[in-house]
């Protein structure tokens, strides 16, 4: 395998990254929101499966509830 030399390896890392496609601000915050509303429905499908799974889970151990 061959060595590069820092320069060279400077040289091809600034390369690449010129070949980035960077998203816009546009594009940053409608993904920003689009995550939090997904984690919005988690937080509350988790919440509501927990709460379920609990209650039938006491009811066939056969304590709480009351």
């Amino acid at each position: 395998m061959a060595k590069t030399n820092p320069l060279e390896f400077i040289q091809q890392v600034r390369s690449e990254t010129a070949k980035v496609t960077w998203p816009t601000r546009r594009e940053t915050i409608i993904t920003t929101v689009m995550v939090f509303i997904m984690v919005a429905f988690a937080m509350v499908f988790f919440f509501l499966a927990d709460t379920a799974l609990s209650y039938i889970v006491s009811l066939v151990l056969g304590f709480g509830g009351n």
